[in-house]
């Protein structure tokens, strides 16, 4: 059985599925922070899991590599079934954990796709791009990603023709956890705060 962590009414229409980036899990700041500022501003419940190595890690402590993608991807089918299934559930990550669900949100048939800071390259290599299932897909999904993210800012995204249902959500000067620079003026607080504020209007729109 997974184990979840919930912020937001148990009794919404809707859970948003939140798993976490390679290298932190669920109980990282930026996933507790978002996870909390999304249930408050849409009013549905936000579902936060790990997956296997990293739910080893808070066993023995031990620092591990993510598991093989097609773990990972049996791994979030399991917590969409665990939610009662993809009808009731709009899946969704951080970096990684924003892949994994991309590369299922379409035929398990999810109500909707949230990836907060995708991977669209490897840091450095640019041609490398993970977009290929992204051009096939049909469900309404947001992209919510800083300017300065290394793993693809606004000079990657412009390259690649994305499908209508997909909006990229851009914060300023944010990078890969849209933390902006200090010369931006604004504060990470803030950044966040606008990124949960864009998640829950289309929350709102896919409920």
């Amino acid at each position: 059985m997974i184990d979840f962590l919930f912020d937001g009414p148990k009794s919404a229409p809707l859970t948003l599925m939140l798993a976490h980036g390679a290298g932190a899990g669920m109980e990282h700041p930026f996933m507790v922070t978002m996870a909390a500022s999304i249930a408050k501003k849409s009013g549905l419940r936000v579902a936060r899991f790990e997956f296997p190595y990293m739910a080893q890690r808070r066993v023995d402590g031990k620092k591990r590599p993510p598991d093989r993608s097609d773990k990972l991807i049996a791994c979030y089918r399991e917590a969409i079934e665990q939610l009662g299934g993809a009808d009731k559930v709009v899946v969704g990550g951080k970096s990684m954990g924003g892949r994994m669900a991309s590369l299922i949100a379409e035929d398990a048939g999810a109500r909707g796709l949230v990836c907060l800071g995708y991977p669209f390259h490897p840091p450095g290599k640019p041609d490398v791009l993970r977009t290929s299932h992204l051009l096939r897909m049909r469900l309404p999904a947001i992209i919510v990603q800083g300017t300065r993210d290394t793993f693809g800012g606004p000079e990657t995204v412009r390259g690649v023709s994305l499908p209508p249902a997909l909006q990229i959500y851009w914060i300023g000067e944010g990078d890969h956890s849209f933390k902006p620079t200090k010369a931006s003026g604004r504060t990470e607080a803030q950044a966040l705060d606008e990124a949960a504020e864009a998640v829950a209007g289309y929350l709102k729109d896919v409920a």
